[in-house]
């Protein structure tokens, strides 16, 4: 097995730069994350995550696209998936404009979101990309912005049903799945992207709320992202940091198997750890020595790109120092989210059935 390759980073354009080709090369290097500024059309994307591969076969070329307001490719045949909240209220909805009091709602919306799932899966797979960070398993409680109608529903009984559905979509069309953000983003009102997120909430409350779908789908998801929140009446540090959340709760008392994503180092709410402000090699260090198994830098490569390139050379020091030591269960988790089929090029898959009844599904 290749050696535990902890780092998703991304790159500056819509072409590999010869930085970027070094970087992707580093055995610390284990896949790579796209944005909208990587994209211009399906031909370049193809291109691009071509050239990704022809650098190292085993690297994972992941992508933020949920559908809503978090989709990094919409145009040129992309299907504009809704929020996630469109298929919590078809779930509430009876077909007639009424609450639905038996299956109606719930049987149509969980069908929708399969057809999700695999839209989502075979037109990203289809143009090279291996893997989305999806579903999001927030409640929607109201408070955050930055969650909003990205989640599903309030109620963690209709989170953990659509998501389940999702997931089986994302499954027919070849590709794995990253619940987030655990145990729950969704009760604070502060974005970590800017900012510390505190809940307050006890262990008790949250687990009851807020975790239960990581609970209810431990077995069926094959990732799982933590929330850059403190919850300060578990642990001082943010989830993703946390030994009590990842390895205690998430692991022994959940039962999940599946690779652990940090967040985004670059964020605000990652940096941040017993008072004081980081650099992304300590933010790195103390992710994985917490339980993750994989962390990931965002849009640092634009430019120079000394910050992804400063973590690289800080995480290989850092092993020689013996701060972190490298897992084989890490890098087999790492691998275990690589498609194990080839995906169904384009202009097949757009006159495909499934495909087309899929569309027709969507809300």
């Amino acid at each position: 097995m290749t050696e535990h390759a902890p780092l998703i980073i991304d790159v500056a354009g819509t072409q590999l730069s010869a930085d970027d080709r070094r970087r992707l090369a580093h055995p610390l290097v284990g896949g790579v994350i796209l944005f909208a500024r990587n994209w211009r059309d399906r031909r370049q994307l193809l291109e691009l995550t071509a050239a990704i591969k022809a650098v190292r076969e085993d690297l994972l070329i992941c992508v933020d696209h949920e559908g809503g307001r978090v989709q990094r490719f919409r145009t040129d045949g992309f299907t504009h998936l809704p929020p996630m909240r469109a298929l919590g209220q078809m779930w509430m909805d009876d077909g007639k404009g009424r609450q639905h009091r038996e299956d109606g709602g719930a049987l149509r919306a969980m069908q929708a979101a399969t057809a999700a799932g695999y839209v989502l899966a075979s037109e990203l797979r289809a143009c090279g990309v291996d893997f989305s960070f999806t579903p999001v398993l927030d409640l929607d409680w109201g408070p955050s912005a930055v969650i909003g109608d990205r989640a599903f529903h309030a109620d963690p009984r209709v989170v953990a049903m659509l998501s389940r559905a999702l997931v089986h979509g994302l499954l027919q069309a070849g590709m794995a799945n990253c619940g987030k953000h655990f145990p729950g983003h969704g009760h604070v009102a502060a974005d970590s992207h800017t900012d510390m997120p505190v809940d307050r909430r006890t262990l008790t409350a949250i687990l009851k709320d807020d975790a239960a779908p990581y609970d209810w789908l431990s077995g069926v998801l094959t990732g799982v992202m933590p929330a850059h929140v403190v919850y300060p009446r578990v642990d001082k540090r943010p989830a993703g940091f946390s030994q009590k959340w990842l390895q205690d709760i998430l692991r022994r008392r959940l039962g999940f198997a599946g690779a652990i994503f940090s967040d985004d180092l670059s964020m605000e709410g990652a940096r941040r750890l017993d008072g004081q402000v980081v650099s992304y090699t300590d933010a790195a260090v103390a992710a994985l020595q917490a339980g993750c198994d994989l962390v990931l830098l965002c849009n640092q490569s634009v430019g120079e790109g000394r910050a992804v390139d400063e973590l690289i050379g800080g995480l290989e020091a850092a092993r020689t120092a013996g701060r972190w030591q490298p897992s084989e269960a890490s890098e087999a988790r790492r691998v275990a989210l690589l498609p194990e089929t080839l995906p169904q090029p384009w202009d097949e898959l757009m006159v495909q059935p499934a495909y087309m009844q899929a569309l027709e599904r969507l809300p």
